[in-house]
Formats: C-alpha cells, structure tokens, sequence
C-alpha cells in the first residue's frame, strides 16, 4: 500500500487525482496540503497548510504535485530530498534548468520521480507505437498534432493559466506539452527543435498560440500547433509515412485508423486512473515508468528551443 499526499486541491486534483488514488488497489489517499482547509472537508485524509509539515509526517511516501508550474521544481526537489517518491502535473517545469534539477535530485535521492504525461497510457498511443515500429507505414517522415480551442481572460477557474509568472507560458506549456511527450513516446529523443509564438487575437500576457517543430532520429519530422483563439475545436494527431498514413483524431478518442486496419481503443473513464497505478507499480515492484522525470525532461528541452 503506498501511501500519498496531494498538493493543491484544484480541478485537476477533485476531478481527477484523487479519485484515481482512492480507486487503485495498492493505493491510499492519506493526505493533503492546501492554504484552503475547507477545500479538504469532503475527503477523508489529513490536512496540512505547508509542505514541510507534510514531509515530516514519517507515514507520507509518495507526493502528487497539483500546484500551478512555478511551485513544481521547488515542491519536487523539496520532497524527493525528504525522502519521498514524487508524481508531478505537466509540463515539468517552467524551463529546462528547473527540469534538470529535478530529474539531478531523483537520482541523487534514489526515489521514483514521474511527471503526469498520461495520454503515454492511451491504448491507441501504444497500439500505434507498436505499429510503426512493425512498419505499417512505412519509414515515419511527418507527425502532425493539433489542438485548439478558445480560452479567453474571462470566467476561468484556471485563470493562473494565463499568467506567465505561474503558468511560464500559454497553450506552448499547457497544451502542446502533452502532444509533444506523445512525439518524444512514439519517436525517441529529439535531435533540434524550433518554434514560433505569437498573440494573434488575445492580448494577454503570454502566448495565444505556438506551432513547433521537431527533428528527431531516422529523419522523421513532428509538428505541432496549439491555439486558444479558435472556437473550431480541433485535436489532430496524424503521422504520414513513406508507405502509407495512421490517423489518431480526435488524439482524445478511441479511434486508430492504419493501412488495412481500423480499431477502437477507448481510453479509462479517469485518464489518470493508469498512469497512478503504472506509478504505484514504480514504487512497489519496480515496474518501469510510463513517463519518468528523464523522460518527460526533453518536453522542457524542446519547449526551451521553442519558446
């Protein structure tokens, strides 16, 4: 049984974090920081207003990090260094000194350190995985991932989003992070990367839209453009090979279409459902990773190149 803490008790956490935790087998909600207790009332766990307090609690072995993107390295480092083992929100970090640090003290600590890249869970995302290493089609040369959607300054719950200080940018951190880590997964580690921003209908502070382009190994070619000033909301993913094309849209449904095949791989009712037990597995049995800090640090090195 592994034993957890959560930082942050937000729409990420209430929707989806700790109900995934209460529901694994081997793990247990035991407890939760927030500068709001009365956020903390419906559940049933411990309640800490600062992290250190958390981590002095000998029972805490693991840490989900929920806080928006400037407290994450900070939140990271400090309860890897206690001692704990440590599931961190996307992107890792705001840049990629922050990220190396983190990844730098997991090693130095020995203790398992993730990031919650979890459309790596995606059955799709696997299955397509093992296709293109099987050759279904072709030599890979062109992945083409899109998301876009409209976000403006009013009426959000997550309105840190759009502040540069917390957020360290716009759609470039937020969404183009999670199709970035599906390129990194289906294609390795990037050789260069390189990108362009610009606010082209909001006039806020950080980025309304990124489009970024990736080289990576063999000669494939990854490009993905995000926006928050469409209301035609797209989630593309299609990756073009020299001998024939795979569709993944919508990425978020159970679509996989490929030369001479089509099949239906709907993801879990709670995307984070898999990727708590794949960490719990980490920690208890030693099972491998879906997405490990080393893993998830080459989304930082190609958001720095991009930004």
């Amino acid at each position: 049984m592994l034993n957890w803490i959560v930082i942050g008790i937000g729409d990420i956490s209430t929707r989806r974090v700790i109900p995934a935790i209460q529901a694994a087998p081997r793990s247990r909600l035991y407890g939760l920081v927030t500068s709001d207790a009365t956020k903390a009332a419906p559940f049933n766990a411990k309640v800490w207003t600062t992290l250190g307090e958390a981590l002095g609690d000998p029972e805490v072995q693991a840490v989900y990090v929920a806080t928006p993107v400037f407290l994450h390295a900070p939140q990271t480092i400090q309860s890897l260094r206690a001692g704990k083992h440590v599931l961190c929100e996307k992107p890792m970090a705001m840049n990629e000194a922050e990220a190396r640090l983190m990844v730098q003290t997991a090693e130095e600590t020995g203790r398992t350190f993730g990031v919650a890249y979890y459309r790596r869970a995606y059955p799709k995302v696997k299955r397509a995985k093992q296709l293109l290493e099987a050759g279904a089609i072709g030599k890979p040369m062109l992945a083409e991932l899109t998301c876009h959607e409209w976000r403006d300054e009013k009426g959000s719950h997550r309105s840190w989003l759009i502040d540069p200080a917390k957020a360290g940018g716009g759609p470039l951190y937020d969404i183009a992070s999670h199709r970035i880590d599906v390129a990194n997964c289906l294609f390795g580690q990037p050789n260069r990367a390189a990108g362009f921003l610009s606010n082209a209908v909001h006039r806020y502070a950080v980025e309304d839209n990124a489009t970024v382009m990736i080289d990576y190994a063999g000669g494939v070619r990854a490009i993905v453009d995000v926006r928050w000033h469409s209301k035609a909301k797209r989630d593309q993913c299609r990756i073009l090979g020299t001998e024939g094309e795979m569709e993944l849209s919508p990425l978020n449904g159970p679509e996989l279409i490929y030369p001479g095949g089509r099949e239906s791989l709907p993801v879990h009712a709670n995307v984070h459902a898999p990727m708590i037990e794949n960490f719990v597995d980490a920690v208890l049995d030693e099972a491998p990773l879906l997405a490990s800090g080393a893993d998830a640090f080459w989304t930082d090195w190609i958001t720095e190149r991009a930004r």
